[in-house]
């Protein structure tokens, strides 16, 4: 079977186990999951697309407006992927939903009047990824890893917050990858916030670069730091420290395991470091793929990890992060993001050796 056909068959499935007739998706996560890699955003915030998708016992279709349809035709080619359009004028309502859900008990990825809301059980659709998806992903994280790289080894004192983000988001876009995150902080506004937006500020010593990087509908997340002159000793300690907790997280993400195991062990490394409460302070992560989470990893997550799957911890210490994104493969975890030529730090975790990333001194 092909990733579409697979796909068609899992949603089958996920109606049948609900007793529901027709599946609505218009997230752009789904829709981009659904047909493969397409985009069906206009504005890069938007969660919901232009476009939506509805299968039925009857048919697949694609619902849009008439300024949206020769794209998804000509370029993301859904025409030729077996999606029947429904097009109604761009100043009038689309009565294709209505139509053809007459009778119908009708599911949805989110909240959508009179259907059963299926975002929970979608999220966890699109993390159960396909080899090709996998093989995709490969791809859109090397090009992050080698964007984040370039860009900050360009990083200079007296740049803004606002120049590094300019200088991040043009060598992630040059390369063919929308950035949709790009946070950065500098000096004490890496202590002061975990969700840094750029600023004004003007670096002096240290600055933090974080990149959400989106292609084929797939999100890659890494976190890189630099620092300019000698590194002070308790920072030191503490990038030490929670590359020791971010291994841990990577060495426990392994088939089996719920999540909530694998949170016990890395806050467990967070009490063993010394830095016990820190994780309460910042979430730290958890499954990624057409979401930069599909949702967040806590202490009393159930789900359990599986092969294929892709994850993106984020343990932080204040005024430090450490951020990669894994594919869990059957013998083994591979980090997506590496940097050959970064610093790395030599860390152990359940009897295995892990390179973890370092701060960049300059």
């Amino acid at each position: 079977m092909s990733e579409l056909e697979i796909k068609l068959q899992r949603i089958q499935n996920l109606l049948s186990q609900h007793q529901a007739d027709a599946l609505l998706l218009s997230r752009v996560s789904s829709f981009a999951w659904a047909t493969c890699g397409a985009a069906s955003y206009i504005n890069t915030a938007s969660t919901t697309g232009v476009g939506s998708l509805l299968i039925t016992p009857a048919g697949r279709y694609l619902i849009a407006d008439n300024i949206e349809a020769p794209r998804f035709e000509k370029e993301e080619q859904l025409a030729g992927q077996g999606w029947e359009f429904r097009i109604a004028p761009w100043h009038a309502a689309n009565p294709a939903v209505a139509e053809l859900t007459r009778g119908l008990k009708l599911a949805a990825d989110g909240p959508y009047p009179g259907a059963i809301d299926l975002a929970h059980e979608m999220a966890r659709l699109r993390a159960n990824l396909l080899p090709e998806e996998g093989a995709r992903y490969r791809r859109v994280s090397q090009i992050c890893a080698e964007a984040m790289n370039v860009a900050l080894r360009a990083v200079r004192p007296g740049m803004t917050e606002y120049e590094i983000a300019a200088r991040l988001d043009h060598e992630t876009f040059a390369r063919g990858v929308q950035p949709i995150v790009n946070l950065i902080a500098t000096d004490e506004r890496i202590f002061n916030f975990r969700h840094p937006l750029p600023a004004d500020k003007q670096l002096e010593h240290y600055a933090m670069l974080v990149l959400c990087g989106r292609k084929y509908g797939l999100i890659t997340s890494v976190t890189r730091l630099v620092h300019f002159g000698r590194l002070p000793d308790e920072l030191r300690r503490k990038m030490e420290a929670v590359a020791h907790i971010d291994a841990a997280f990577i060495a426990a993400t392994r088939p089996g395991r719920t999540l909530s195991e694998v949170f016990k062990r890395a806050t467990a490394t967070y009490a063993a470091t010394g830095f016990a409460d820190e994780w309460q302070l910042h979430h730290q992560g958890g499954p990624a793929g057409y979401e930069p989470r599909e949702w967040v990893a806590t202490p009393h997550s159930p789900e359990i990890v599986e092969v294929g799957q892709v994850y993106a911890w984020n343990p932080s210490i204040t005024g430090t992060k450490s951020e990669d994104t894994i594919l869990v493969g059957p013998s083994g975890n591979e980090v997506l993001t590496v940097m050959p030529d970064w610093p790395m730090l030599d860390v152990e975790a359940a009897g295995q050796h892990f390179k973890r990333p370092a701060i960049l001194e300059v």
